[in-house]
């Protein structure tokens, strides 16, 4: 059985930072895309960064626009882990945050693609 068990969401400042961590167990991710989505409430669940296989130890990676030069996705794959480094946060950076793999049903842009899900994390971001 597959899980993946996000933790390190908190209660920050604006302008802090959080690690997020998600480890995945019961199958091994290397080769697959691992993402974070997040949801805020009233909104839909949206992209915030993935890293898919690129070749040998190499991975490609890729971010929302709003996130673009303050997240960091990267991996270890002995640990079957994949975490999401986020800095210089601010208050729009409040919501659940959910890992996810294996974006084989479409592009992993779309939450619709990905094929396992973590329970969530909350991070809030004071003003």
């Amino acid at each position: 059985q597959v899980q993946l068990v996000e933790s390190g969401g908190g209660l920050v400042q604006a302008g802090g930072s959080l690690r997020l961590s998600c480890a995945a167990s019961g199958r091994t991710f290397t080769n697959y895309v691992m993402g974070w989505f997040r949801q805020a409430p009233g909104k839909e669940r949206e992209f915030v960064a993935a890293s898919r296989w690129s070749g040998g130890s190499s991975y490609y990676r890729n971010y929302a626009d709003s996130v673009k030069g303050r997240f960091t996705i990267s991996r270890d794959n002995a640990k079957n882990t994949v975490y999401l480094q986020m800095n210089s946060l601010k208050p729009e950076d409040t919501a659940v945050y959910y890992c996810a793999a294996d974006s084989s049903r479409g592009s992993w842009y779309y939450s619709t693609s990905y094929v396992y899900w973590g329970q969530g994390t909350q991070v809030t971001v004071s003003s």
